[in-house]
């Protein structure tokens, strides 16, 4: 079994997510619901950390970051030896790529 390490990133953008949509779209009932579903993908993670899809399938370049959708979120993610390093939890419509590689659109 893999240790999840879940960045303090990744932990804000989980506690933005929930405060976005019990705030902003009134609806806190939906907030835990997606955040619940949310960290049950995660530590699925632990036991399978190869169900994620390989970031550079879909860009053209060369990273070990991995992502699974959960919704309209995707959750960013490395993992070597015995450690799953969760870094970001993002909307999908967001510059996802810009966020997590600041210095590609420099």
């Amino acid at each position: 079994m893999y240790e999840l390490k879940i960045s303090p990133e990744a932990k804000n953008d989980l506690a933005e997510i929930k405060r976005y949509i019990s705030q902003e779209l009134y609806n806190s009932q939906a907030a835990v619901k997606l955040c619940s579903k949310i960290m049950k993908k995660i530590r699925r993670l632990s036991e399978y950390p190869e169900i994620g899809t390989p970031l550079s399938s879909i860009i053209d370049i060369q990273t070990d970051y991995r992502f699974l959708v959960c919704g309209n979120y995707l959750i960013f993610y490395r993992f070597e030896e015995k450690n799953v390093f969760i870094s970001r939890i993002l909307y999908g419509r967001r510059d996802y790529m810009r966020i997590l590689f600041g210095y590609l659109s420099e």
